[in-house]
């Protein structure tokens, strides 16, 4: 299926901007990171009202994240990625920069089933556009859904996917900067 041309208007038209209210991020698989270059923060879609109400597909907004409660404790958990077939460690936040890793930050997010990877389950997978020196697993996050860019689709093979997230980011962050689009920011100031 061929990406389909969508006119994003200037500034958010309802239901945008969807704020999502503070949410733990959760392992996923891993492949954002290993098999495609784009690192993700997935979250629990059943942990937010506002998530379940919108359609599949791939949006752009912001994000905000913050050290968890439990980033206090000083204990990291290994936990098992969702497939079972490796493990990640729950640091809650505690390495995040505080002067920069805790801004609001651009994102892309995939709400869906990944056609291309066959998934059984709805997922929520938001690339935050920012260099990270740490993996954050356990942290908390927030996020203003500005407005949507296109829908899932299948891939014949994973440069295509690859191809259509690097433009996921250029038309998102190409968005935001329209006066219209950084006024969503503010909501998570």
């Amino acid at each position: 299926m061929a990406r389909p041309d969508i006119e994003i208007p200037s500034s958010p038209v309802p239901p945008y901007p969807v704020q999502i209210t503070r949410t733990e991020i959760v392992p996923g698989f891993g492949r954002g990171s290993s098999d495609l270059g784009f690192p993700t923060a997935n979250v629990d879609i059943k942990s937010s009202n506002e998530l379940q109400k919108l359609e599949s597909g791939v949006y752009f907004g912001y994000v905000k994240l913050f050290k968890s409660d439990k980033a206090d404790l000083n204990v990291d958990k290994k936990v098992d990625r969702v497939d079972g077939k490796s493990s990640v460690i729950l640091n809650y936040g505690r390495y995040l920069n505080k002067d920069v890793d805790l801004d609001v930050l651009p994102m892309v997010m995939s709400l869906g089933w990944n056609p291309y990877y066959g998934n059984k389950e709805k997922t929520c997978e938001i690339y935050v556009i920012h260099k990270f020196e740490t993996s954050f697993y356990g942290a908390d996050l927030s996020a203003v859904v500005c407005g949507y860019l296109r829908p899932e689709l299948d891939y014949e093979g994973l440069e295509a996917l690859k191809k259509d997230i690097e433009l996921d980011v250029t038309i998102g962050l190409d968005n935001l900067a329209k006066p219209g689009y950084l006024k969503c920011k503010a909501l998570l100031e």
